[in-house]
């Protein structure tokens, strides 16, 4: 945690291949600082098949908007791969 963003939540999800991660991490990259506001960011990172999604935020009610924000992007995110999956 930081001074300037005292309050963090990671979201980890492990999928069952490191292609299945790398989809989801791919399709949650270009979120990163699109939707960050002045009160909270967030991160995105792959470490094989489990991907993390950071949420850092000033205050408590920040943080739960990133979190419910971000954890809505992963659903649309795991969706995009399991279409990726039958392609």
């Amino acid at each position: 945690m930081t001074a300037t963003r005292p309050h963090e939540t990671v979201l980890s999800v492990t999928y069952p291949s490191e292609r299945r991660a790398r989809v989801v991490a791919d399709a949650l990259g270009p979120e990163v600082g699109e939707i960050d506001d002045a009160r909270s960011t967030a991160t995105v990172d792959r470490d094989g098949s489990a991907v993390r999604v950071r949420v850092r935020a000033d205050d408590l009610v920040a943080l739960r908007a990133g979190v419910n924000s971000w954890s809505r992007l992963v659903a649309v995110a795991e969706r995009v791969g399991t279409s990726a999956d039958r392609t």
